[in-house]
């Protein structure tokens, strides 16, 4: 992966990329994503989860087999365990940056925007389009899920204006 300075800033830069091919990007999910980085990081003999002590015959090795064949999984267990720092570490399986449109909310894919603004911008620009990054740190989001976390929370306010504005699918009798 280039240093940030290095990394492409239009979307031609980015087409012409050995580190961002556009077919890898148009259809990758984060799983797959994931699942290859993983691959990388055994066949390179690197630790996985470094700092995390007395796991690594039980619940490496189905974390392992989870990210491998592409599954969810919960973890469970006491205070205390390590789960919260197992997620942290996982974040070092997502690449480094991830690019999208520069300016976009929604931080769209440069290569298949869904957007409107990003798809005019990319109609109008072309090649030209600004691209920015997103490093993992700023793809992972912890928030913790205690009884008195509500649903804004985790997704934000609801603006009733724009709630009103969508059609109504289940009507109360």
């Amino acid at each position: 992966m280039p240093a940030a300075h290095l990394l492409p800033q239009t979307l031609a830069e980015l087409r012409t990329s050995p580190h961002f091919a556009e077919a890898c990007l148009k259809t990758r999910s984060v799983k797959d994503e994931l699942r290859r980085n993983l691959i990388a990081r055994l066949r390179a003999r690197e630790p996985l989860f470094p700092g995390i002590v007395g796991y690594d015959d039980s619940v490496v090795p189905q974390i392992v087999n989870a990210v491998l064949s592409k599954q969810n999984f919960i973890l469970l267990g006491l205070r205390g365990q390590a789960k919260s720092r197992i997620l942290r570490a996982l974040t070092a399986l997502l690449d480094e940056r991830l690019p999208y449109i520069a300016g976009c909310e929604i931080r769209d894919n440069p290569y298949l925007p869904i957007c409107k603004r990003c798809r005019d911008l990319v109609a109008e620009q072309g090649d030209a389009t600004p691209i920015a990054y997103l490093s993992r740190d700023e793809r992972y989001v912890e928030k913790l899920a205690t009884p008195d976390v509500t649903v804004a929370d985790l997704i934000g306010d609801l603006d009733p204006i724009k709630a009103r504005a969508v059609p109504r699918i289940f009507r109360a009798n």
